[in-house]
């Protein structure tokens, strides 16, 4: 063979001679575990030629692209089952998500619960036919001969040029290149049997997706994500490499279903979400406002520790302010609408005194930076660290509340930190090590990092500012020691921004803490300080946010120990459960000087008989059961019986108190 008839390739790090016109799948058939190939950086099918010079990865079933991909095959095998099932059936988009995939489709009747198991059957049926995925490269007007009798597809192809914008999943199926079909073909007869217009790349076959698959939920859903657009049927599904991975996965949701905060909210009576306030609008119940105001409380102290002043600011403000700080600019449509307020109108019903625009505020900024410019400032007052737990309202529309991880009226803990630009770095890392401090404090502490950077299209100020910002918060970030992620075009419309990310017990990851480095609210507002030498500057501007809400904190604080809040945040600490009703004052003793001890504690004394109270006790997620009989009375003494139902017999009072003050006031259980 001359060497004119062989390319060389790069493969996985090693130089490699293959012969003109060579696929993915040939280089690769040894490896059945590669599913696609990352040819020059770009994923492409394994049936494609690879080209001269080219750079190529094996990806595996088992990687976070391999996932994706397998997902997203598994999509077109489930729309393919549903068009059998509902010929009408209409396609819109079906792209792969965290963990799975989901396809909309626009059908007379909603999906049953008994139609996703017949799809499930039909799609394995499919699946074992081991159909073959073929790329087929088209022009625009034979995918809209092709795709003639979808209308949603027919206007994504009226999108290609600008998919990232148009919705989400829009650029799985069309955008920059090539317009393409994907044919699901028969591999005996070699007929296409069912196609849809997607940008790929796909599993080779379908016998790859194997039996590990699940359909989990239907849904609602607005096309392209915009409530003005025609309401389609959402069918959600999951997909991994192996059977066993899909019953690990299936265990994890099943235990996230039981720690979800909403239903231990109701069954504990913490919080509840009432009709009748409207969507995303909690209330705290006595329970919760325990938890609740312990979380505040401790914040506030640590806060004070730190050298944070504290602020109050109101609800509402005229809109002028915002259109100062540029949020009505950047920002509006995550504001509720303006209340008209304040017009004086005459007999006739002209108006003699024109009304003014008032907003309920979406954020604390701009009123924190009144406060700075209220009088002159000095540099001895730098850094000055304003602090608030302030109440805040945003417009999120219906389909994204969530519980109380995503609400409508949040009281953020917020501070604004006005320093120097020679301060600027060292107040960066005090601030990012005082939050991370105050999250372990909470029990959370498997962190990383994002760096939230310019997006290029939603920023105001220079580049250069822009420039120095990212710079100097990449360099805490790094300095942290922590793993960094980029955020491209993540920031706010005035900086750049780090983001914590915690992972809960369940492995789960959420955001939580933000810094902001911004040089320009504080031009905006046209905030000054008299330096050392007498000249007016502008401070720098950290905006920092530490738990994000104390509702989504709570939210997320719940399901992280699935209602076995530590024993310092619990809402009662002890319960003493006497033997027999002839030991009730005794236990009372025993409760009135942990009371006394600042501990929440209370005597079960129902008529429920003994094993009843200690289940009930077990259900209220309670920290200390303390159980006294004759032999403890006699004894002056206390049983333990803790959560995990081991117990500690025959303790004397005075210590039992003690050890449960130590834990409460040391955060250890």
């Amino acid at each position: 063979m001359s060497d004119a008839q062989q390319i060389t390739l790069l493969v996985d790090g090693e130089e490699t001679k293959v012969t003109t016109g060579t696929t993915g799948a040939e280089l690769f058939f040894e490896r059945r575990d590669v599913v696609v190939a990352r040819v020059n950086g770009e994923l492409k099918d394994l049936d494609q030629p690879l080209p001269e010079d080219a750079t190529i990865e094996g990806v595996t079933i088992d990687s976070p692209d391999g996932l994706n991909v397998l997902r997203h095959s598994t999509a077109h095998v489930m729309a393919q089952a549903v068009q059998q099932l509902r010929p009408d059936a209409k396609l819109g988009i079906g792209p792969y998500i965290t963990d799975g995939f989901y396809f909309d489709f626009d059908v007379e009747e909603p999906f049953t619960p008994e139609d996703l198991k017949t799809l499930e059957k039909m799609m394995q049926k499919i699946i074992n036919q081991n159909q073959k995925f073929v790329r087929r490269v088209v022009t625009e007007d034979e995918a809209r001969e092709a795709m003639k009798d979808e209308p949603y597809k027919l206007e994504l192809l009226g999108k290609k040029n600008n998919a990232a914008e148009a919705g989400e999943g829009v650029n799985v199926e069309v955008g920059a290149g090539d317009i393409t079909i994907y044919d699901n073909v028969d591999r005996k007869s070699g007929d296409s049997i069912w196609c849809d217009l997607c940008r790929g790349p796909h599993l080779p076959n379908t016998k790859l997706i194997s039996n590990a698959f699940a359909l989990t939920r239907s849904s609602a859903a607005y096309w392209l994500g915009n409530q003005n657009n025609q309401q389609l049927q959402r069918i959600y599904g999951t997909a991994w490499p192996t059977k066993d991975a899909l019953k690990a996965y299936q265990e994890r949701i099943a235990e996230a279903e039981r720690r979800d905060h909403r239903k231990l909210g109701a069954e504990l009576d913490l919080f509840s979400f009432p009709d009748e306030l409207g969507s995303g609008l909690p209330v705290f119940h006595p329970k919760g406002g325990i938890i609740r105001k312990a979380m505040e409380d401790y914040s506030r102290q640590r806060h004070v520790d730190a050298g944070y002043d504290f602020v109050y600011t109101p609800h509402i403000t005229k809109g002028h302010l915002y259109e100062v700080s540029g949020h009505l600019d950047w920002y509006k449509e995550g504001m509720f609408p303006a209340m008209h307020i304040d017009a004086e109108l005459n007999e006739d019903g002209t108006v003699r005194k024109p009304g003014q625009d008032y907003y309920l505020k979406p954020m604390n900024c701009p009123m924190h930076n009144l406060i700075f410019r209220s009088r002159g400032r000095s540099y001895r007052e730098l850094p000055l660290r304003l602090f608030e737990f302030g109440s805040v309202y945003r417009y999120e529309k219906s389909g994204v509340v969530h519980g109380l991880t995503r609400v409508r009226g949040m009281t953020q803990d917020d501070a604004h930190i006005y320093c120097t630009r020679e301060q600027m770095k060292d107040e960066l890392t005090t601030t990012l090590n005082f939050v991370l401090g105050l999250l372990k404090d909470y029990g959370l502490d498997d962190f990383y990092l994002e760096l939230s950077t310019k997006n290029p299209d939603k920023f105001v100020g220079d580049d250069a500012t822009w420039d120095e910002a990212t710079r100097t918060l990449a360099e805490v970030a790094e300095a942290s020691g922590l793993e960094l992620i980029p955020d491209p075009g993540g920031a706010a419309f005035y900086g750049p921004k780090i983001s914590v990310q915690a992972k809960d017990a369940l492995g789960r990851t959420w955001q939580m803490s933000t810094i902001q480095l911004d040089f320009n609210l504080p031009e905006r507002f046209e905030l000054e300080f008299q330096a050392a030498d007498g000249t007016r500057q502008r401070p720098v501007m950290i905006h920092r946010a530490l738990f994000g809400s104390v509702e989504r904190f709570m939210g997320v604080l719940t399901e992280h120990y699935a209602g076995a809040f530590p024993a310092w945040l619990a809402p009662v600490q002890v319960v003493g459960i006497p033997v027999a009703e002839a030991f009730n004052d005794y236990m009372v003793d025993v409760v009135d000087q942990l009371k006394a001890a600042g501990i929440r504690a209370e005597v079960d004394m129902s008529s429920d008989r003994f094993p009843k109270k200690i289940r009930t006790a077990s259900k209220d997620k309670i920290p200390f059961v303390l159980i006294a009989g004759g032999d403890d009375a006699e004894a002056g003494a206390v049983s333990f019986r803790f959560r995990d139902g081991s117990q500690d017999n025959g303790v004397p009072v005075a210590d039992a108190v003690q050890r449960i003050v130590d834990a409460v006031r040391n955060r250890t259980s």
